[in-house]
């Protein structure tokens, strides 16, 4: 390991100078002991760190930006997106960000993002608290002490929760800023102590730094079963990516972030950062385990102050707790984070208008539509001001932090499934019956066993008939659900109301696909036009 005046040196390189104390790669016991002294945190009953966000419990997607400048402009997909943020006030934020830094301890973690070592970052990350270091040392995969000695950070995060911008000087939209600048490698966030922005900035630059190099990035889940055969899971968060995955009967490679490069699949992180809320040990016993573990960060989880019990059904904060764990801390892990070519894609979406079919199939051109499309649900507290599940499109299942223009992302796509046969599914993990307020949620039960019929092979012989709203190929049947589960025209009452809910919808989609036409072929426009008369 490097000495402390050595990562002094380099830190000071990129202008952070005059620190107090550096806390280099403190192990999790260390950096639970410090968040305690310093009043960060508290201890569940059962080993978990308890942290508090504040009144920002999620992540603030309007208030990150990029710095327009030379080497990365031409590639940016900007926009609503990727808002341009001028050199010059990020030169003046940087400039009074790392003074506010000066003589105040910090706490450094080196890193990597990406299990393949062909195409790993280096990455450095600095903060102003220990619990989100910790949240790093749990989210990003460790050095080892031989790789520390010659540690050079290609992308470097300074995340200072208590440090809040000033629009009018800064340029900002709000006192809370995320700002990446490719030039010099480096990102800085302040205004919000919502640990989630430290990984998915990260994210953002692995998605801008792999297309550059033909690899695929993906925003999904990834496990392995007993054959070695590897399944995917794109979606955004609340719509299973991380519970699907966490299969009791497959080995997980990670939850959240991945790249599909020649060799295969690889995770991009060390942990998995999953949602709690409403979490019992009989519906998802593989990630209940995990809130009740030693190095398990717990964000806004509600607990007894006296007898340190949780309660995750306690939404007083928010809907959007999270717990963050380290991958070494679960037992039916993929060991080397890695995977073979997928044999499996599911596209998982919440669709709170409950017409989407529970398990469609997909052709490469239905499966690059769905993918650019991203059509879920925000699910209430993913981002701040979400407050219930509004239908949205969200381009590639993570459109906040794709970097490229999106047919960039979805080319690849198509390349990698049409070159190794993958199988492609659309599965709504949403309403059924009726929208929301009037449906309910799927059951996982049915989910699951949707899920291990299509990895099975099971759903290989059975007959499929086409949606005739978005023209998808959708089972007859299916082992252990009921088969009017699968039309989910069956399960509405108003057979009149459902066909209206559903032709809209399916305008939805068309209309906000109109912005893809000319990026990508008439094959895929038209691939999932209804074949029913408006």
């Amino acid at each position: 390991m490097k000495p402390i005046d050595d990562i002094r040196s380099s830190l000071a390189e990129i202008g952070l100078e005059n620190l107090g104390e550096i806390h280099y790669n403190l192990n999790a016991a260390n950096l639970y002991e410090h968040s305690l002294e310093l009043g960060e945190a508290a201890i569940a009953k059962h080993g978990a760190l308890i942290v508090d966000t504040g009144p920002i419990t999620g992540r603030s997607a309007k208030d990150k930006a990029l710095v327009e400048e030379p080497s990365s402009k031409d590639h940016v997909w900007w926009g609503e997106v990727n808002k341009p943020f001028t050199p010059e006030n990020y030169k003046k934020l940087k400039r009074r960000l790392f003074a506010y830094l000066q003589t105040m301890d910090v706490y450094v973690q080196d890193c990597f993002a990406g299990a393949d070592a062909k195409y790993r970052l280096p990455v450095r990350i600095v903060n102003e608290y220990s619990w989100h270091n910790l949240f790093a040392r749990n989210m990003f995969i460790e050095a080892t002490d031989a790789e520390l000695n010659d540690f050079a950070p290609e992308f470097t995060v300074v995340a200072a929760p208590n440090f809040r911008a000033n629009p009018d000087e800064d340029g900002t939209r709000s006192p809370v800023f995320i700002i990446l600048d490719f030039s010099s490698k480096l990102v800085i966030i302040g205004g919000t102590e919502y640990a989630g922005e430290i990984k998915k900035s990260i994210f953002t630059v692995m998605n801008y730094l792999l297309p550059l190099r033909d690899v695929f990035p993906m925003h999904c889940s990834a496990n392995r079963g007993a054959d070695g055969d590897v399944a995917l899971f794109f979606g955004l968060s609340g719509t299973g990516k991380t519970t699907l995955s966490a299969d009791p009967e497959r080995q997980l490679i990670g939850d959240d972030e991945h790249g599909w490069s020649d060799d295969g699949v690889f995770n991009f992180e060390g942990g998995c950062y999953a949602k709690v809320i409403n979490l019992s040990a009989e519906s998802e016993p593989i990630i209940f385990e995990m809130t009740r573990t030693f190095g398990t960060i717990l964000e806004n989880v509600v607990f007894d102050p006296v007898t340190r019990d949780v309660d995750l059904f306690d939404s007083t904060f928010t809907e959007n707790t999270r717990a963050s764990y380290p991958r070494n801390s679960m037992t039916n892990i993929v060991p080397d984070n890695k995977g073979s070519h997928p044999q499996n894609v599911f596209f998982l979406t919440a669709d709170a208008f409950g017409v989407m079919p529970p398990i469609s199939r997909l052709t490469p051109e239905q499966a690059m539509y769905h993918f650019l499309s991203g059509y879920t649900a925000k699910v209430a507290g993913t981002e701040a001001g979400v407050k219930e599940p509004t239908a949205t499109f969200s381009t590639c299942f993570g459109a906040p932090f794709m970097v490229h223009q999106p047919a960039v992302y979805a080319k690849l796509l198509r390349e990698r499934i049409n070159k190794h046969n993958a199988n492609v599914w659309l599965v709504n993990t949403g309403w059924t019956g009726g929208e929301y307020g009037v449906g309910t949620r799927m059951k996982i039960g049915y989910t699951r066993a949707m899920l291990h019929a299509a990895l099975n092979g099971e759903l290989n012989n059975v007959e499929f008939e086409a949606d005739p709203f978005f023209n998808v190929a959708v089972p007859k049947s299916c082992p252990g659900v009921p088969d009017e589960v699968l039309n989910p025209r069956n399960t509405w009452s108003d057979k009149d109301a459902y066909d209206k809910k559903a032709r809209h919808l399916s305008e939805l989609f068309a209309k906000n696909f109109v912005q893809f036409e000319g990026t990508v072929g008439e094959d895929v426009t038209n691939s999932c036009k209804p074949q029913i008369e408006a």
